[in-house]
């Protein structure tokens, strides 16, 4: 008979050896998030010195990603009972403004491409429409199995999230 904890402890993540694919299925959340200028090597923090964050990949070939800047003002005499329609629907175009340019959040499908060390997430939905039907291809950096670096590079900046994986 197979004991359970000797299955639990062979999780795949748990093996040094095992498949990227495979060590990186949890849920991450955000310690770090910067971006640096390709022109004149200017770091910026986009969502400040502590942001806040979540990313999941599952076993099925799922992931999904939120982002947010802590300290985001809530919407002026907006009672949250009100519902998430109603909210947005009084909402200036200033607060709208500040409220979407402080998270980010979309789901999709992964995969991952060992020799390239890249993960690519196949964008399905997304805070940005521009994003739906894209995908958005990231270098990576696996520290054991508790710590993920992404690396997003675009034609102005390279970005780098490092995510701690969170206790099962």
């Amino acid at each position: 008979m197979i004991d359970r904890r000797s299955l639990m402890l062979a999780a795949p993540y748990a093996a040094a050896g095992a498949a990227v694919r495979d060590r990186i299925v949890g849920v991450w959340h955000l310690v770090s998030y910067e971006m640096k200028d390709k022109t004149g090597g200017k770091v910026v923090l986009p969502y400040g010195p502590k942001p806040e964050g979540r990313i999941t990949y599952d076993r099925a070939g799922r992931m999904s990603a939120q982002l947010m800047r802590p300290g985001r003002k809530p919407l002026e005499g907006k009672v949250p009972q009100a519902g998430a329609f109603a909210i947005l629907a009084t909402a200036s175009e200033a607060e709208l403004r500040e409220m979407t340019g402080g998270f980010i959040a979309y789901y999709g499908t992964y995969d991952v491409d060992e020799p390239a060390r890249t993960i690519v997430h196949h964008v399905k939905g997304c805070l940005l429409p521009n994003w739906v039907g894209t995908d958005l291809k990231r270098g990576y950096e696996l520290e054991g199995n508790s710590r993920l670096t992404l690396i997003a590079d675009t034609p102005r900046a390279t970005g780098r999230l490092l995510w701690e994986r969170d206790p099962d």
